[in-house]
């Protein structure tokens, strides 16, 4: 069998602008697999993950979905206070990111935190932003050669400098993961994974105002990206240019995202990689870019040139907006997500979920769980 385009949405052909609901069951052909929220009638309320995570300080430990899923950040650390907004020094978000031993790292105080240099998070830490507004400018985060790292509710904006991006993940760090954050304007990523860093989910964050969104391995040399996997969920890419992701070697679930008014493409399948894409919204505006495109490269320690594959199943194409899809040269080339974990949160794509991705991503004003410690 081949590629299936997903279905094909316009406005005004459809009474209350929905999809029919999309078929849950065993995973033969190109249907969609069974998963923890099988939906059977697309008028039921919204089934959304993370509906818990909120109830306690530590509660999001080891909660991400996709691949990240084993990520438990500082859960069995103490808990560190950021009392001041400065770069660095004591109280300072930088002194508690450096600290080798576990930590719960939470705010005291709102604001915006001026970074000089790149902020380096050493392992098991959790960088939780909930109760307090706070922002980090120009410079970015960087996980480097680090595991079990969250980094929750916190807002990257104006970063500035060559190979400056929001949160940097390189090299070999695995176990992160990157929930209901607003990412905007930095000058050259906003996310970008590379150099055999693995086992990560982006999960309800918000892209906009920039370039190159998302990097997914760096260059065809980059052979030893072939173990990087990654899962992309209820995100909201609002008219960010490109790279949703961009993907050489690895593998990538996205599932219930809402991508428009790319000016480029949406997504991108360059040398041997994988892409799952699953009841997502794509939206291309009045500019009509396609969808899906595809880059031909040469791996290092290979004679010619490939490109990669995208499986598309219960993606849903807005009003004319061109899939671009290819046919799969075999069933197997794309990876099934039933192959790495068992269950995950998707919805077929109906407007109470795009409502929800477009104003529910990214930053909320919501308050820290009240059972903090007060040692």
């Amino acid at each position: 069998m081949g590629n299936q385009h997903g279905r094909h949405s316009n406005s005004g052909h459809r009474k209350n602008n929905r999809p029919p609901p999309y078929n849950y069951g065993l995973n033969t052909g190109n249907s969609a697999p069974t998963t923890s929220a099988p939906i059977a009638n697309s008028n039921m309320s919204l089934r959304l993950p993370y509906g818990h995570v909120d109830s306690s300080l530590r509660a999001v430990a080891g909660q991400a979905e996709g691949f990240g899923r084993i990520a438990v950040g500082g859960l069995h650390g103490a808990v560190y206070r950021v009392t001041t907004l400065a770069d660095d020094g004591p109280g300072s978000l930088r002194d508690g990111c450096r600290k080798k031993e576990p930590l719960w790292i939470i705010f005291e105080v709102s604001g915006t935190i001026e970074l000089s240099s790149y902020l380096n998070v050493s392992s098991y830490k959790t960088v939780d932003g909930r109760g307090q507004r706070v922002k980090l400018t120009g410079k970015g985060l960087r996980l480097k050669e680090c595991e079990h790292v969250i980094i929750c509710n916190l807002i990257f904006e104006g970063g500035r400098g060559h190979d400056v991006d929001g949160i940097q993940i390189k090299p070999n760090s695995k176990h992160i993961w990157i929930d209901r954050c607003s990412l905007s304007d930095y000058d050259d990523g906003l996310i970008d994974i590379t150099r055999q860093s693995t086992d990560i989910t982006v999960s309800r964050c918000y892209f906009a105002n920039h370039d190159k969104t998302m990097l997914i391995s760096a260059d065809p040399t980059h052979t030893g990206d072939r173990c990087i996997r990654v899962t992309i969920h209820h995100c909201f890419f609002d008219g960010t240019r490109q790279r949703h992701p961009r993907l050489r070697f690895g593998k990538v679930h996205l599932y219930n995202n809402y991508t428009r008014n790319w000016g480029v493409y949406a997504v991108c399948a360059s040398v041997e990689s994988q892409i799952y894409s699953q009841c997502n919204f794509y939206e291309s505006g009045q500019q009509k870019k396609v969808t899906f495109e595809y880059y031909s490269e040469k791996a290092s320690d290979k004679t010619e040139e490939c490109t990669g594959c995208i499986r598309s199943e219960g993606d849903i194409f807005i009003d004319g907006t061109r899939p671009g899809l290819r046919p799969l040269p075999a069933e197997t080339c794309v990876f099934h997500p039933s192959e790495f974990y068992n269950a995950w949160t998707v919805e077929a794509p109906t407007d109470e979920l795009k409502h929800f991705l477009q104003h529910c991503t990214g930053w909320q004003g919501i308050p820290r769980p009240a059972d903090l410690p007060t040692s």
